[in-house]
């Protein structure tokens, strides 16, 4: 190797970018370098632990893990510049995937001894290599998956198929093309569906087999007339480099079996619920369609039982945890929102306009398996004392029955009485802004723990613009109240997470958890918590933590130096609490949040240890910043 060329390399490839020059050609003296031929394997699954860190100078190899099914399915693949061996150096346990050559491939090779002085001494080196986020998470993942659930041929099709790898040529008409002229254009081509064009020549609307059942025969509509008066207007698309995961999670939430696929801006083809279910043999769209079919809460109950299925389908695609409980909320709130219709139909038309509103994990979009109830219910102020009677009776009967059917299908009542059942929580809107003013403005501990809960609800059916108002009113108050965050502040660093001084867990010391944390409370919690508190500082809406870490990027100057860990953090604690309790589930039981840390690997170990480091890390800046205001 030529001295230069090799501490040319190194200075452009992190970490050793990081690196003084004195230390640069120190390590280049060091280093060694192998060839290794296309397919070669380089480390073997269940094989001995690297004992060097080897960096990728040209070529590339792919990681490899075996199914339960002898097969080796690829979860990686590095190039130049990239490095492999650390996790499993630094573990001294058995390699847990197998590296393998891609193409001809030249390593610098560096070993263990050097690694480990460089990250005693480097805190840059150490910060890359030892950080979770950069080399952690992903690995951990690939381990919970490795260890609890069985692969097959058809294993993430959903998140690795693009869109337009599976999009259909479109049939195209212009909107003064008459109905029956498009009915006979689906019928010779076999199609269910059909884009229409407006003078422009750009997508004006959509016609399916269903608008034509629905809107045509069942109501006995004239075939002579344009094609436009029947369309949808609402276009859903998705780009073709998307995932057909991200395909899915639109047809849920608008609840439609067809999209349009756009390419570089121009409508590319089709895709439709049917192609979704070839494409893996099942779909989350399926258990969609099966409760929209239920007219009936008895109808709802078997379909809801399936929905563990779906986790478990999810699980074996590789979703990361935000994949996940974007889908399980989406058909929760479809079972909700289900629920709420059957029973408008039941009482009839509802005296004033309504918002059933719904927080903890649903109002944060966050729920793994069934959870207990959160909601609330905001209704229009009544013009006259009269009207106020009425709809109080309305909707005492009306929440009642709504609490007992969710009971009926697998949602239990909430221990703490936080449902809209409660007469408490069911109250006009002029009612719920004194009850915001008197929180914001007299915060006594109580006050504050039922603005915490109530800052994470979101709308999910009925009038959303009561609770929009509502957001307005509150967001407005704490702008005039910064003592009341100081009180927030106060509160929620007191939650800290199980971890000790060295570093060591802190456990249950007795009882039915001993030697166990609780991963929900001491660890999601102080992090939603925290979040939840810089989203109100700047004023964002958003309910999600993951959509709140995200519009507070550019605005708080904390997420935007931690971003990518706090991120990473939520989406790994958030993903081993999913893969617990589907393991508890599997065995039998009640799922729960306990963990006992000694059922984890070193690598799943390192990494819980290092997310509730940063979550310490973060309470430490809240204390800082609000030190003012925190008594």
């Amino acid at each position: 190797m030529i001295l230069e060329d090799v501490i040319g390399f190194l200075r452009n490839t992190p970490p050793f970018q990081s690196l003084d020059e004195a230390r640069l050609k120190d390590i280049a003296h060091s280093l060694s370098m192998e060839f290794y031929p296309k397919d070669a394997v380089i480390l073997k699954q269940d094989g001995p632990p690297s004992d060097s860190v080897r960096i990728i100078k040209k070529g590339g190899v792919k990681i490899l893990m075996r199914t339960e099914g002898g097969l080796d399915a690829v979860i990686d693949y590095r190039g130049e510049g990239d490095t492999f061996g650390f996790i499993s150096l630094i573990g001294r346990d058995k390699q847990k995937t197998t590296v393998a050559a891609s193409e001809d491939t030249i390593c610098y090779i560096l070993g263990k001894d050097r690694v480990v002085k460089l990250i005693e001494t480097s805190p840059a080196f150490s910060e890359y290599f030892m950080s979770y986020l950069s080399k952690y998470v992903d690995r951990a993942y690939r381990e919970m998956q490795g260890r609890s659930l069985m692969y097959s041929g058809t294993d993430r099709l959903l998140f690795t198929t693009r869109a337009g790898d599976i999009a259909k040529e479109v049939f195209t008409i212009p909107e003064d093309t008459g109905i029956q002229e498009a009915a006979q254009i689906m019928a010779k081509n076999k199609i269910s569906s059909i884009v229409i064009f407006n003078k422009n020549n750009l997508p004006a609307g959509i016609i399916t087999d269903r608008d034509l059942r629905e809107k045509v025969v069942a109501r006995n509509y004239s075939v002579t007339e344009p094609i436009k008066n029947i369309m949808t207007i609402s276009l859903i698309r998705v780009d073709a480099n998307d995932s057909c995961f991200d395909a899915v999670l639109k047809m849920i939430k608008y609840n439609i079996h067809h999209m349009l696929v756009i390419k570089d801006g121009e409508l590319k083809g089709i895709m439709t619920n049917h192609d979704l279910m070839l494409l893996h043999g099942i779909s989350p769209l399926s258990f969609v369609n099966d409760i929209e079919k239920q007219q009936t809460v008895e109808g709802l109950i078997p379909v809801s039982g399936k929905i563990n299925n779906i986790t478990g389908l999810l699980l074996q695609e590789g979703a990361r945890a935000g994949s996940i409980i974007k889908i399980i909320t989406e058909i929760n709130d479809r079972l909700v929102k289900k629920v709420l219709e059957i029973a408008e139909k039941k009482f009839g038309q509802p005296p004033v306009p309504y918002c059933w509103v719904v927080f903890g994990s649903e109002g944060r979009k966050e729920q793994t398996f069934k959870t207990d109830q959160d909601n609330a219910l905001i209704y229009a102020d009544p013009p006259s004392a009269e009207e106020e009677g009425d709809a109080k009776k309305y909707f005492s009967k009306f929440t009642v029955f709504v609490r007992d059917s969710l009971i009926k299908i697998g949602f239990p009542s909430c221990t703490a009485n936080y449902m809209a059942s409660n007469p408490e929580w069911c109250q006009s809107l002029k009612v719920w802004k004194n009850y915001f003013q008197n929180w914001i403005t007299g915060p006594v501990p109580d006050a504050v723990l039922k603005s915490l809960i109530f800052f994470d609800a979101r709308p999910l059916h009925g009038k959303f613009s009561l609770h929009e108002e509502l957001c307005t009113f509150y967001l407005s108050l704490l702008k005039k109240n910064e003592i009341f965050l100081g009180h927030m502040a106060n509160m929620i660093i007191r939650n800290t997470p199980p971890i000790g001084f060295l570093k060591s867990f802190v456990v249950e010391k007795s009882g039915e958890h001993k030697d166990e944390f609780d991963l929900k409370a001491r660890g999601i919690t102080p992090l939603n918590d925290i979040i939840r508190l810089f989203a109100l500082e700047k004023g964002i809406r958003s309910t999600p933590t993951l959509e709140r870490i995200h519009a507070l990027k550019d605005k708080h100057s904390i997420v935007r130096e931690y971003y990518n860990e706090i991120e990473h953090t939520f989406e790994f604690i958030m993903m081993l609490r999913i893969y617990s309790q589907f393991e508890q589930i599997k065995e039998g039981r009640t799922p729960g949040n306990f963990i006992n840390p000694d059922n984890l690997s070193n690598l799943e170990k390192k990494t819980i240890k290092e997310t509730f480091h940063l979550i310490s890390k973060l309470q430490n800046m809240v204390i800082e910043m609000y030190r003012p205001l925190i008594r």
